[in-house]
């Protein structure tokens, strides 16, 4: 994943802050990452740690909406968090930078390289999110579980090419994502491995297919 920051000394770096005014949050593990952010135009970078964005369904059921992981960038005009159902969850001790978007969008700050830099960064983000989003569509549209979780192995393994697929979160939060019960989940992943379209090994996936 593309830092925000690429490009940009730390010098830059601190006068970037500096400019933009940013504040920078501390979060202990399952504790909710920025609770009004529903209703904050604000741009939220993960500095470090990780965090889930999860939908809580009328039923107590969760759905992950997007894993944020060490420079993940988001907020409620990227990441559909404006929803009164929608909590972003730390998964670990976590810090998180928040810009106000309003400061952000100044045209003054074009004056500055840096700015333009990590603007530059950001434009590359928010267009890598646009294809994530695209594709989490694709996988939601399957009807049968068992689609959804080849849909889903073919997406990672268009990322690399390679047989072996690592999971970047849990078979529990894999299940979320793919909005599929757990246990249904798990069936189907043994009636692949018995059908010989995948092995699996901890969390990572052999696809035998290929």
């Amino acid at each position: 994943m593309k830092s925000p920051f690429e490009g940009l000394s730390k010098a830059q770096i601190n006068k970037l802050f500096d400019l933009l005014g940013v504040h920078i949050y501390s979060y202990s593990k399952h504790q909710e990452i920025l609770p009004t952010i529903k209703n904050d135009n604000i741009i939220g970078i993960i500095l470090e740690g990780s965090a889930q964005i999860v939908n809580i369904e009328y039923n107590g059921n969760e759905m992950i909406k997007e894993t944020l992981i060490k420079d993940s960038v988001f907020g409620n005009n990227i990441s559909a968090t404006n929803s009164e159902y929608c909590e972003i969850i730390a998964k670990e001790d976590t810090r998180v930078l928040v810009i106000d978007y309003n400061k952000l969008i100044s045209p003054i700050n074009t004056n500055h390289n840096y700015f333009n830099i990590f603007l530059s960064n950001l434009f590359d983000i928010f267009n890598v999110k646009l294809k994530e989003i695209n594709e989490r569509v694709k996988i939601l549209e399957k009807k049968q579980i068992r689609e959804k979780l080849l849909a889903y192995f073919e997406i990672e393994h268009k990322k690399t090419r390679l047989k072996n697929i690592y999971l970047k979160f849990s078979f529990k939060d894999l299940a979320d994502y793919l909005a599929i019960d757990r246990s249904s989940m798990f069936r189907e992943l043994k009636h692949l491995k018995e059908d010989r379209f995948i092995d699996i090994s901890g969390r990572k996936i052999t696809l035998l297919y290929k």
